[in-house]
C-alpha cells in the first residue's frame, strides 16, 4: 500500500524530501498546486524508470505492467477470406493454387517490403549527388553594456535575417559512387530473395498438392479393396448356404471385409489432413473444401530429361538464393571501397544569402534601424587525421563481412550440389519404382482374378482369395504412391535447381 502524502514533501525512491518554502506573496493554493505537480512528475519518473528494468534473476519469468500496454497483436493488412472456387475452377489445378498462394502468403509480402526498403535506400544514396538547400529565418536580440571612457552604456540589438543556406559535397574520392553501387547490389539481392520466397511458396504448395492427390488416390484404392472384400464375403456366404463352404471360411471373409472398412476410414482421415495442409499452405482455413484433380489425369514422365551434371550446373547458375549471396558479395566490395574513401579528404562548398533587418539602441541616443542583402560563401577541405581507429575498424568490419559472405557462398554451393544429387537420385528411384509398381499391379490383378476363378471351381479356398485380394490392394496402393512420388521428387528436383521460377509465372507484387 502507498504511504499517505505529506504536505510540503515529495516522495522519491530514497524517501521524502522537503520542498523549499514559498516566500510570502504567493498564494497557498498556488503552492499546493506546485507540490502536487512536482509529486506527479517524480512519481511518473520513478514509474518509467522501474518499467525499464531487466529480469531480476534467470530462474523466474519476467512480467511488468508495461507488458499489458502492448495490447493484442493486430494484422494491419488482413488477408480477406476467399472462396477457392472464385479463384480456380471446380477442381483446382496446380497453377491456380500456386497463383492463389503467391497472392496470400505473408512470406512473399515480407520479401516484397524488404525489396522496397532496399529501393528506398538506393534513392537515399543517389540523393547524395545533389546539393541541399534550406530556408532559414533567424531572429535574435541581445543587450550588452559597452565601456566608453569611464562609464558603461547599455546597448540593445535586434536582428531578423531570412536566408537561403546551400551545401554541396564537391569531392569525396568515390565515396558516394561506392555507396550507390552498394545500394544497387543490395537491391538486387533483395529482389532475388523475393524470387526465392516465391520458389519456396511454390514448392510448399506442390508438396501439399501431391500429398493430397496421394491421399485421395489411396482412399479410392482402399474403397476398391473394400468392394472386393464385400464381394468375397457375399460369395462365401452364398457358398455356405449351398454347403460349398464352411463357417470358418465365412468368418475369414468377414474379417477381411472389416479390415478393409478400417483401412477406408484411415484413408479418409489422412485425406482430410492432407486437404487441411493444402489449405494452410494457401493461407486458407483448414476446413476450406478444396477439390483437386485426380492423380490419374496427370502425366508421369518415363525418364529424366537431363543428366545430374546438367541439373547441378543449372542450379549453380539459376538458384536465386545463391545469386543473392553473389549480389551481397558485390555490395561488400562497394562497402570496402566506400570505407577506403573515408581515409581521403573531402571538399565542401557552403554559403548563405538573404536579407537582414537590424535594430539598435543606446542610452541617451535615439534608436537606429537598418537592413540590406547579405551573403557569404565558404570552400572547406576537410581531412580527418585521427579518429581513434574508427575508420580502420569499419574497414576491417567490411572485409570480415565480405569474407563471411564468401564462406556462405561456398557452403551453399556444396549444399546445392548435394541437394541436387539427392533429388536426382530420388527422382530416378521413383521412376524405377513406378515401372515396378505398374508391373506389380498387373500381376496382382491377374493373380486375384485367377484365384477367384479357381475358388469358384473349388480348387482354391477362401484364404487364398483373401490373400490374393490383400496383395492386389497392396499393389494398388504402391502404384498410387509410386506415381505421386515421381511427381513429388521431380518437383523437388525443380525446386533444388531453381526451375520452378522458370516454369511458373510470378507476379510483380505479392
Amino acid at each position: 500500500m502507498r504511504s499517505p502524502a505529506i504536505p510540503g514533501k515529495v516522495r522519491s525512491a530514497n524517501g521524502w524530501f522537503c520542498l523549499p518554502r514559498i516566500r510570502a506573496g504567493i498564494r497557498g493554493r498556488l503552492c499546493s498546486r506546485i507540490c502536487i505537480l512536482l509529486a506527479a512528475l517524480v512519481a511518473a519518473a520513478e514509474g518509467s524508470a522501474c518499467a525499464q528494468t531487466a529480469p531480476l534473476n534467470p530462474q523466474s519469468v519476467w512480467h511488468d505492467r508495461m507488458e499489458s500496454r502492448l495490447g493484442p497483436i493486430q494484422n494491419p493488412t488482413p488477408v480477406p477470406l476467399l472462396d477457392p472456387h472464385t479463384a480456380c475452377s471446380q477442381a483446382c489445378t496446380l497453377p491456380e493454387l500456386i497463383n492463389l498462394a503467391e497472392q496470400r502468403n505473408p512470406a512473399t509480402r515480407l520479401a516484397w517490403e524488404q525489396a522496397r526498403i532496399r529501393a528506398a535506400s538506393l534513392g537515399i544514396a543517389r540523393s547524395q549527388w545533389y546539393p541541399t538547400l534550406a530556408a532559414l529565418a533567424v531572429a535574435s536580440t541581445a543587450r550588452v553594456r559597452v565601456l566608453l571612457n569611464s562609464q558603461f552604456y547599455r546597448q540593445t540589438y535586434g536582428n531578423f535575417a531570412p536566408e537561403l543556406h546551400a551545401e554541396y559535397l564537391i569531392l569525396d574520392f568515390g565515396g558516394r559512387e561506392e555507396a550507390i553501387q552498394e545500394a544497387k547490389w543490395n537491391l538486387l539481392a533483395a529482389d532475388l530473395n523475393f524470387n526465392d520466397a516465391h520458389r519456396k511458396v511454390i514448392f510448399s504448395v506442390m508438396q501439399a498438392y501431391y500429398q493430397l492427390l496421394n491421399a485421395g488416390s489411396l482412399r479410392k484404392a482402399a474403397e476398391v479393396s473394400l468392394a472386393n472384400a464385400r464381394a468375397d464375403e457375399a460369395d462365401a456366404a452364398a457358398r455356405l448356404q449351398h454347403g460349398l463352404a464352411t463357417r470358418p471360411d465365412l468368418l475369414e471373409a468377414q474379417a477381411a471385409r472389416a479390415q478393409a472398412e478400417y483401412d477406408v476410414q484411415a484413408a479418409l482421415g489422412r485425406e482430410e489432413i492432407a486437404r487441411g495442409a493444402l489449405a494452410t499452405a494457401l493461407e486458407l482455413p483448414p476446413e476450406t473444401p478444396l477439390q483437386v484433380a485426380e492423380v490419374d489425369t496427370l502425366q508421369v514422365p518415363s525418364s529424366m530429361a537431363d543428366s545430374v551434371r546438367a541439373e547441378t550446373e543449372r542450379a549453380l547458375a539459376e538458384r536465386p538464393d545463391l545469386k543473392s549471396l553473389l549480389a551481397r558479395m558485390r555490395a561488400a566490395d562497394a562497402e570496402i571501397g566506400r570505407q577506403r574513401s573515408t581515409f581521403l579528404p573531402t571538399l565542401h562548398l557552403s554559403g548563405n544569402a538573404g536579407e537582414t533587418r537590424q535594430y539598435g539602441q543606446q542610452d541617451l541616443l535615439p534608436p537606429g534601424y537598418g537592413g540590406g542583402e547579405t551573403w557569404d560563401g565558404a570552400l572547406e577541405l576537410r581531412w580527418t587525421i585521427f579518429d581513434g581507429g574508427l575508420r580502420t575498424h569499419e574497414l576491417a568490419l567490411a572485409h570480415a563481412q565480405k569474407a563471411a559472405t564468401q564462406a556462405q557462398i561456398d557452403t551453399l554451393r556444396d549444399h546445392i550440389a548435394e541437394d541436387v544429387w539427392n533429388a536426382y537420385t530420388n527422382a530416378e528411384t521413383a521412376l524405377r519404382q513406378h515401372d515396378a509398381a505398374l508391373a506389380l499391379v498387373s500381376a496382382s490383378t491377374e493373380s486375384y482374378a485367377a484365384t477367384r476363378e479357381s475358388y469358384n471351381d473349388g480348387v482354391r479356398n477362401i484364404l487364398d482369395v483373401i490373400a490374393a485380394q490383400k496383395a492386389l490392394a497392396q499393389a494398388q496402393a504402391e502404384d498410387v504412391t509410386a506415381r505421386t512420388e515421381v511427381l513429388l521428387q521431380l518437383a523437388n528436383l525443380a525446386f533444388q535447381t531453381g526451375d520452378l521460377l522458370a516454369t511458373t509465372s510470378t507476379r510483380t507484387i505479392p
